[in-house]
Parts: C-alpha cells; structure tokens; sequence
C-alpha cells in the first residue's frame, strides 16, 4: 500500500537531539574527551572574559563548533553556521537545544578571533596528547614537513619597492618574463608567505612550511610547528621539536633525505638521538654511515617513517589544510592547531630560529 506524502508541519517534537544520534556514532566519544578537556580549561576561560557586558558565545561551544568544522570539512563559518541551523548531529555535539537560534556568522568569528590564541590551542592540544599517551612509542619518532599554500594568488606576489610592470584595465599585472624572488617582491595579500617549491620541478607557490614530530608506533602527532618557508626551515623545525622528546634515554629519529645534513645529523646525536634519516647520496657522501644504517631497526624506521603522510594527507583533503583560509602567521598557526615547540633538551639555540 501506497504511504501518503503528508507534508504538514508539526509543531511540537518529543525526541531529543541526544536520543537521535546513534549510540555507536564515532562522534559520542569524541564529545566525551572534549567535554573533560574543556572542563579542565574552563578556569582558563574565565579569566579571558569580563564579568560585566553582553554575553558571548559560550567558548566551549565555539570549540565543538570549529572541531565539526574540521571532521566534516566544512569549507567556511559561514557554511557552518547554516549546518548549525538544520542539522541535528552538530547542534548535539555543540550542545545546543532544537529550537535554539544560531548566532551571525559575523559574530561567531569575531568571538573566534578573540578567543583563539596560542596559549588556548595549545593548552587543548596538550590535553588531548595526555589521553593519547598510553597508545605512543616513547623511544622511536619521525619528523617531516609539508608545504601548506597561503591565501593568496601568484597575481599579489609584487615588487616592494613598487615599480615594475603597472596594472592593466581590470587592475592585474602581468609578471611574465619577471624574474620574482622572495628578497624583492612580497604577497600584497599576505605580506607574511613565501614564494615556495618543495621539490625540484614542481611549481613554486605561495605559502608556509608545517612540520610534525610523530611517534612511529601508531602515527599519532607529538609536536606541530609553523614556519616561514624557506630552504632551511625543515632542519631548524627538526631540531626545535627534538627538544621537545623527553630525556633519559637514547631515542630514534627519522626523517627524508631533506635532513640528511652533517649539521643536523651532528646535532642529534648530541642530544642522545639516534638520527634515522634517509641516505642522500647524490653527488655527495651522506651524513648517515654504516654505524647506524647496519641495525634493523634503520630499516624499521624507514618503513615506519611514511605513515606521516597520512597525517598530512588527511590534513589537507579532510581538514581544508592545503589552502588556509586565514592569513598572517600568527592566525594560521592558531587555526591550525601548530603550536610551538618548547625546549626539554639543551643546546646551542644559534643553530636554529623560529620564524615568525
């Protein structure tokens, strides 16, 4: 029998967002860990805010927001803020009630600015980690860094001092035939990118170097760090988050050719690394001998080295980090959840420098 395309509205419903949800949805144990984490830093929220004035939005809430807006990899607050309207799984991980109203997307990401900064991100970041630890290696990690593209066109990429070619009639310049350099020409659009390749024969664009410190066991990331991007950023990010691993004991590191370095290398086995990095022997001698490359577990490292990839693979494709979104360093390293990597083994800091 034929059911009827009854269209009338109801007015009242009796089921809860929470019963709607599936017991088994892999959101319930995600909301779970990040409503202990978000208890324990609302000690810290509280003293970002006045005790007089017009409410906010509820910096918990603002959180589980921009946590959806990364799973489901929603494109814009604007987008989110109109999923918060109508659908029902991301008003139960938010917390909010069925006929609750959603706030402007305007005012959710001045809130956002306001509440996000490194300290925040990176006092969540640490509290996840907390909960992770049982399931990390503790002796055996790998580095690596990936380009992440600014926002902004090739087109801004302009001489500093203002002279070259003038715009044309729909205000764009035609650079062709120019030779542009990072020394001479800056991002109108976002002064602080860098023209970038990563490999030899790719094209060379605008963006940032982000580099991972990840335990080899379960590919789970220890320590996330921005740079400008430039030739030597991948081996001073290698050796500032090295000194985020604890001490005590000797340790492994790998990594790709890039960090196949006499003065990488050198520096690692100083602070009781292992360097495990891959052989560079074009046109060259590696810095990596036989004493380390005659154990299996060089091999190991090896293999284990590429689960990163997923990592930076499931960044870009699922978490919308291959274009951000934002600009200027200092908000790309919050959104991204990169914070910076704190010393906890001493050495010579005239090696390396963080830009930013």
């Amino acid at each position: 029998m034929r059911g009827d395309d009854y269209q009338q509205e109801g007015i009242f419903s009796y089921i809860s967002p929470e019963k709607r949800v599936p017991a088994d949805h892999p959101l319930r144990p995600i909301r779970k860990m990040v409503d202990e984490i978000l208890k324990e830093m609302s000690p810290q929220f509280a003293k970002l805010y006045s005790d007089v004035g017009r409410p906010s939005i509820a910096p918990e809430r603002l959180l589980r927001s921009l946590l959806l807006q990364i799973f489901y990899s929603v494109r814009s607050e604007r987008m989110l803020i109109e999923q918060l309207q109508y659908n029902l799984l991301f008003r139960w991980f938010v917390g909010m009630e069925m006929d609750e109203a959603v706030w402007n997307h305007a005012v959710f990401s001045k809130n956002r600015e306001r509440l996000l900064n490194e300290e925040i991100a990176e006092g969540f970041f640490r509290r996840v980690l907390e909960r992770a630890k049982p399931h990390m290696s503790d002796e055996h990690f790998t580095v690596d860094g990936t380009l992440i593209e600014a926002w902004a066109s090739q087109k801004s990429f302009r001489r500093k001092d203002g002279k070259g070619n003038p715009p044309g009639a729909g205000g764009e310049v035609d650079f062709h035939g120019e030779k542009r350099k990072n020394q001479t020409h800056v991002s109108t659009t976002d002064p602080d990118a860098r023209l970038f390749k990563k490999s030899k024969g790719s094209e060379a664009k605008l963006g940032y170097l982000g580099h991972v410190l990840m335990e080899n066991r379960n590919g789970l990331l220890l320590e996330t760090f921005l740079t400008e991007a430039n030739g030597r950023a991948e081996r001073d990010a290698a050796m500032l988050m090295a000194e985020a691993i604890p001490g005590g004991k000797r340790v492994t590191l790998a990594g790709d050719k890039n960090y196949d370095t006499q003065e990488l290398v050198r520096e690692l086995r100083r602070m009781n690394i292992t360097p495990h990095v891959a052989q560079n022997n074009t046109n060259r001698s590696s810095a990596v001998d036989e004493r380390t490359t005659r154990h299996a577990g060089y091999e190991v490292s090896q293999r284990k080295r590429k689960r990163v990839e997923q990592s930076f693979g499931w960044m870009k494709m699922v978490g919308m980090l291959k274009k951000v979104k934002l600009r200027g360093i200092d908000k790309v390293l919050v959104a991204l959840r990169l914070p910076r990597g704190r010393p906890a083994r001493q050495r010579d800091h005239s090696t390396a420098t963080e830009s930013s």
